[in-house]
């Protein structure tokens, strides 16, 4: 299992502390230093709606320009700016080792049914 986000967001903070307590097995992906690729976002993206991968409510997205928000509606253009910005995608994004997304964000809840289910 990855974590991906940066290591100072608080949601992110939260899911890591969840999955620590409660003995999970899990790589953690810091995008401000791995960056993230474009083929990691395309198979998201397959996998979840563009608007839920898309952070609107993010610093990151608040700072694009006009144009650069308006491209967004669109996969590829979407993809070059969460690939350059990547701290513009939800966080954190749980995925399975073998690339399925478990979870966008943290909720107890649903990581709870996760781990369950391993």
């Amino acid at each position: 299992m990855t974590l991906y986000g940066i290591p100072n967001c608080d949601t992110v903070k939260k899911a890591r502390t969840f999955l620590d307590e409660n003995a999970v097995n899990y790589k953690f992906h810091d995008y401000r230093k791995d960056g993230i690729t474009a083929e990691k976002i395309k198979g998201w993206i397959k996998q979840v709606p563009l608007d839920k991968l898309l952070n609107k409510a993010s610093t990151t997205y608040k700072e694009l320009t006009d144009k650069q928000k308006e491209s967004v509606i669109n996969k590829a253009p979407a993809i070059k700016i969460m690939e350059k910005f990547p701290t513009i995608i939800k966080r954190p994004v749980l995925e399975s080792d073998h690339g399925d997304v478990l979870a966008l964000g943290f909720k107890p809840d649903i990581y709870k049914e996760i781990i369950g289910g391993q």
